[in-house]
């Protein structure tokens, strides 16, 4: 992986306005990876949008890690039951199909 697939987290902090110990207390409760490349701090572009939505959570809502955590896992635990919807209608769909 280059670095044109990282975003540096000074830079992200800067722009979104929050602390780098926040980000610290994301990966200590294990909500994003972070990566270190000659001492500095990236996250890849794959985690940007989690960390994004992260971050709205803690600015907009006040929420801290921990309930950060509950709230990403519920909302996994959703989006793993739309795909089972998903696929419980199309096993239904083909056996009305006969």
């Amino acid at each position: 992986m280059d670095n044109t697939d990282m975003i540096m987290l000074d830079e992200f902090c800067a722009s979104h306005r929050v602390e780098i110990s926040f980000i610290h207390s994301l990966e200590e409760n294990g909500l994003i990876q972070t990566v270190v490349v000659n001492e500095a701090l990236y996250i890849t572009s794959n985690e940007l949008p989690k960390l994004e939505q992260i971050t709205r959570l803690h600015q907009d809502l006040n929420i801290n890690p921990e309930g950060i955590d509950a709230i990403t896992h519920l909302l996994n635990h959703i989006e793993e039951m739309k795909q089972e919807i998903v696929h419980l209608r199309n096993r239904l769909n083909f056996y009305e199909e006969d």
